[in-house]
């Protein structure tokens, strides 16, 4: 039960209510077109499957490579996410339609929409296609100064992804401890700096060093931590045994380590390694599904694009704003599920509005390609603004009342999906047109 898997499990929630909405705003159609409510349920339901189908089989492939390639987080994360794909959409295509046609059958009354939905939320006509250009110089734009960054700035890399050793420890109520002071104070130990973040728990702090990260033994943990002791010891004055400071179990006037994490050189770097094969392999199977499933490259070139301009705003937001947050933006593995929580998302909206464009394609052979295209995103709008506003109200919640650890991963989530909508929107469809044949005719 680690972050990673919390993850997973949040991208579950978020996909099985993006089902239930996708077949809610079906039989909302079905049922404006004038057809009884027993048969826009049945049609809505229909209509709704390859859809979800889709989005779910595409998670669900991506989710099987991640578990295959990945390590520790990366797997925990996947396997959750295997094991809630199934669930959900078991619950949004059998179970609720079971409570659904159970209530009907009652004779009772069931609506799919309001005043303010049917206003508010229908009959949307944007020109997507026509504004294109200006979002593709808005995402370059940002992706140029986001790598401009990434190779001056850099990122604030967690012991994870460096090694090293990671310690909370927690000082007695008394003591006038703060980050800049355990920073120098522990300078002369270390050998350099430690980074120094303070702990939502009080008067406790946690320090990272990489002293010693190349050296072998056994006793090299026990070695950093007598040197912790002594910095500390030196710097506040404390007369803590050596013992009493190790045990997490002291009084909380007692300053002691109250947790404390290696990560070696070796684990970093294959954490590294098995993200990167991951990633790689995740994108090629979401490319060959989609390509078997709508039977045209553009699809899945447009998935694709999308995705990595996803993953890239996520990275430049990392590298531009770490410093200047008041909380941790590091790359450590919260990161990694949050990136992969992010691109689920993504891809999962982008399925759906292709989706849309391919039925569209079919049913209005004769108009124009980018009015087809435009009608496929607008009357998906509504579907895509309330799961991703649902999805964001959550998050903003873990922003505000979150703790100091949360932060970083509920604001890398927030990014990811503000950017995650965008570019399902304004980059995945527009590629499709980009690159297809204009001839309708051929395109149908």
């Amino acid at each position: 039960m680690t972050l990673s898997g919390i993850a997973g499990i949040v991208l579950t929630i978020g996909m099985a209510v993006d089902a239930n909405v996708i077949i809610f705003e079906r039989i909302r159609e079905e049922l404006l077109v004038g057809k009884n409510l027993r048969q826009a349920i049945a049609d809505g339901f229909s209509n709704s499957y390859s859809a979800i189908i889709d989005a779910n089989v595409t998670t669900l492939l991506t989710a099987a490579v991640l578990a295959y390639f990945g390590l520790g987080p990366v797997k925990g994360f996947a396997i959750v996410l295997i094991i809630g794909v199934i669930c959900s959409m078991i619950t949004a295509i059998f179970v609720t339609r079971m409570m659904i046609d159970w209530w009907v059958e009652k004779g009772k009354n069931l609506t799919f929409s309001n005043s303010f939905s049917e206003s508010a939320l229908n009959n949307f006509n944007i020109d997507f296609i026509g504004k294109r250009r200006i979002a593709y110089v808005f995402s370059t734009v940002l992706i140029l100064v986001g790598l401009v960054s990434i190779f001056t700035r850099g990122f604030d890399m967690g012991v994870d992804f460096k090694g090293g050793f990671s310690y909370n420890v927690q000082f007695a109520g008394g003591e006038n401890i703060t980050s800049d002071k355990l920073k120098d104070g522990l300078k002369e130990v270390f050998g350099s700096s430690p980074v120094v973040k303070q702990v939502d728990t009080e008067n406790t702090f946690n320090i990272t060093t990489s002293y010693l990260i190349n050296e072998k033994g056994d006793d090299v943990m026990t070695k950093v931590s007598t040197a912790l002791h002594q910095g500390i010891s030196k710097m506040t004055g404390s007369d803590v045994s050596l013992e009493k400071f190790l045990d997490s179990d002291s009084p909380n006037d007692v300053i002691h380590i109250t947790s404390a994490t290696q990560v070696g050189p070796t684990i970093a770097e294959d954490l590294k390694k098995s993200s990167w094969y991951a990633g790689t392999f995740a994108l090629l199977i979401i490319f060959l599904y989609i390509l078997m499933r709508f039977s045209k490259w553009q699809y899945s070139l447009g998935a694709i694009i999308a995705l990595a301009h996803d993953a890239l705003m996520l990275l430049s937001a990392f590298s531009l704003l770490h410093g200047f947050l008041p909380f941790s933006l590091e790359m450590d593995q919260a990161f990694i599920a949050a990136l992969l929580t992010v691109l689920g998302y993504s891809i999962n909206d982008t399925v759906i509005i292709f989706d849309r464009i391919r039925e569209f394609i079919g049913l209005h052979v004769s108009e124009d390609q980018d009015v087809v295209i435009n009608k496929a995103i607008n009357t998906t709008l509504s579907r895509t603004l309330i799961t991703s506003f649902t999805t964001v109200i959550v998050v903003i919640m873990l922003l505000l009342f979150g703790g100091a650890s949360i932060k970083g991963f509920a604001f890398a989530i927030f990014v990811g999906i503000v950017f995650g909508t965008y570019s399902s929107v304004f980059i995945a469809a527009p590629i499709i047109h980009e690159f297809s044949n204009k001839d309708k005719s051929k395109l149908a």
